[in-house]
């Protein structure tokens, strides 16, 4: 039972490259992601890159988040 299956196995062979997971992983951030190109997507990217580039996008969103708050409320701009 500790071993893969083998669609787990063929997912993680996927010779996608990072920067194409990149991309596909920022255009789902933006929710304007082709149907077709999500089908292409899931045929040729590797799970685990998906994985690594989703937490990377999330932490940098937050951190952009953090950023434009902390100007906001430095600037004087939210004072009422």
């Amino acid at each position: 039972m500790n071993e893969p299956s083998s669609e787990l196995k063929d997912a993680l062979a996927r010779k996608g490259s990072f920067l194409q997971t990149l991309s596909a992983v920022a255009w789902s951030f933006f929710g304007v992601r082709r149907g077709r190109d999500h089908e292409n997507d899931m045929a040729r990217l590797n799970p685990v890159h998906v994985l690594i580039a989703g937490v990377l996008g999330a932490a940098l969103f937050v951190l952009m988040l953090v950023l434009v708050i902390r100007w906001v409320i430095s600037s004087g701009v939210a004072a009422a």
